[in-house]
């Protein structure tokens, strides 16, 4: 038997310069840390390898030591929001960078383990994902056409190239000698089986790190996730290089060997976040099948448990995981007390076949038309993530964030929001900078959109943007139509956002939501 166990310097002697490296995880989970170390260490010592294109799903927070000019040339992405190396070396035209949805491209490397040339799907339509908004190309050295509009019995398609794949870089708890792995202390499966399979059917190699080996035969055949014909090498972490998120070493219940006590959850301050999370739960039903973005929407689940209606909710996490409390910051991906992980691939699929009740997501500037972005800001790059997948869709979004941004202070005095300093800048402006969600897409799709702040609620229309509820105490030219470079259409039947949700008590509205249908 060819020997399989390295250590992680002669893994990484393996790869070659030029090769593509896909790289599995997400947020800082799956993130096989201790062959990014090793591979960051030779190119700095020897300068090899090099010039490597980096294909990586939505490793945030955990790729951005791969960020060294020379190292990579390429990257093929969907998130960098959180990697300020990454950033700078794509505003600087340092190294190529195209940014695609999720749930492309992970089915793009579904799609090359089985050779075939690529994906069509409508996700990405109408956003600067579609070739005629900029094909996903996030500076102006990258020329590659990877993105394509077909037109298939009178309906727009895009069709995205498949890209092969040299090496695989996946993660798992443990490997038998043969290189069989599970993942019994993983939060999440990601991609990996996806990924070995893609490196292997391009004759390419794959390199599994993992916490512990065992005898061959030792494993459950039904715990093996990717078996050992397609692992070339397997390296022995270090503890340090694998924790299972940045934030712990190890949490049963994210890998559901056991379960948290919901009653031992903090229960929110009365802050913006809260009276947003709070008006975003009124528009839940009972069994509402939800995704919550990173970010204010991280909210909504603490709310819901404080209000006793956390059963009520049924989260699907593009990342896998179905069912429990999602978690944020840098366990975003991962879920409390899940009641399923699946791989990635398959959970885009379920977002994609419309299950999803509610979206809820941030919102960082929205413009006339509806349109939304949250993937460019100057030369602050970020890319899409999940965010064009389940926008597109699902029938029911809601964004929800702050008014203005950049130094908002308020307060609740006697159940009314003050605003005791203004935010320097506006979100609701006239035109986005990088359409992340197309309104026009929504409207013909026949989505029904809202856009909650602390202050006010907006629906998307047909006509555009329309004020619908206003916060009590707030006043409507200086408070809201004067912190928005846009000028909204007004419901002639204006409500006042409902009173509870700016008092220090729980609203008590479960009865209410479970008489919902």
């Amino acid at each position: 038997m060819k020997k399989k166990v390295l250590n992680a310097d002669e893994a990484v002697r393996l790869v070659k310069s030029g090769d593509n490296v896909c790289i599995c995880g997400f947020a800082s989970t799956g993130h096989p840390e201790e062959l990014t170390n090793a591979f960051v260490k030779s190119f700095t010592e020897t300068g090899s390898p090099r010039n490597l294109t980096l294909i990586a799903g939505a490793g945030m927070f955990a790729t951005d030591r791969w960020a060294k000019e020379g190292l990579v040339k390429k990257i093929i992405t969907t998130h960098v929001g959180v990697e300020p190396q990454f950033q700078k070396l794509i505003s600087s035209n340092k190294i190529e960078a195209y940014f695609f949805p999720y749930g492309p491209i992970t089915h793009l490397v579904r799609a090359a383990a089985g050779r075939k040339p690529g994906i069509l799907t409508k996700i990405g339509l109408g956003t600067f994902i579609d070739p005629r908004f900029g094909g996903g190309k996030m500076n102006s050295c990258s020329h590659d056409t990877m993105v394509e509009v077909m037109s298939i019995k009178d309906e727009e398609y895009l069709f995205y190239s498949t890209f092969p794949i040299n090496v695989a870089l996946i993660r798992g708890t443990t490997a038998d000698e043969r290189g069989n792995i599970s993942i019994e202390k993983e939060a999440l499966s990601l991609d990996i089986l996806s990924t070995a399979t893609a490196a292997k059917a391009n004759n390419g190699i794959v390199i599994a790190q993992v916490e512990r080996i065992t005898k061959l035969g030792t494993l459950h055949p039904k715990n093996v996730k990717v078996p050992g014909i397609l692992v070339d090498a397997i390296v022995l972490a270090k503890p340090d290089n694998h924790w299972q998120t940045q934030v712990e070493q190890y949490n049963p219940a994210l890998a559901g060997e056991t379960r948290f006590p919901l009653e031992s959850l903090p229960i929110l301050p009365l802050d913006e976040q809260k009276i947003v999370c709070r008006r975003v739960v009124m528009e839940l039903v009972r069994q509402t099948k939800i995704n919550l973005g990173i970010g204010m929407p991280e909210g909504v689940g603490p709310v819901a448990n404080e209000e006793g209606i956390a059963d009520e909710i049924i989260s699907v996490i593009e990342a896998g995981a179905v069912g429990g409390i999602p978690q944020g910051g840098y366990a975003f991906g991962t879920s409390m007390n899940p009641e399923a992980l699946i791989d990635i691939g398959y959970q885009l699929d379920i977002l994609n076949a419309d299950i999803l009740n509610i979206a809820v997501l941030g919102l960082a500037e929205a413009d006339q038309k509806g349109n939304v972005n949250v993937s460019k800001f100057g030369p602050r790059v970020i890319g899409p993530g999940g965010f064009i997948d389940i926008t597109q869709s699902t029938n029911k979004l809601i964004f929800c964030g702050t008014m203005t941004a950049g130094g908002l202070k308020t307060e609740i005095v006697n159940g009314q929001l003050r605003i005791v300093n203004e935010g320097k800048f506006k979100k609701f402006i006239k035109e986005v900078e990088q359409i992340t969600f197309s309104g026009e897409f929504a409207r013909k799709n026949g989505q029904k959109v809202l856009f909650v702040t602390e202050r006010a609620v907006f629906e998307l229309g047909k006509e555009g943007i329309t004020l619908v509820e206003i916060a009590a105490g707030m006043d409507l030219g200086k408070n809201i139509l004067q912190q928005m470079e846009l000028k909204p259409l007004i419901a002639k039947d204006l409500k006042t956002m409902d009173p509870r949700i700016f008092r220090e008590e729980p609203m008590g509205i479960k009865e209410e939501i479970l008489a919902e249908e």
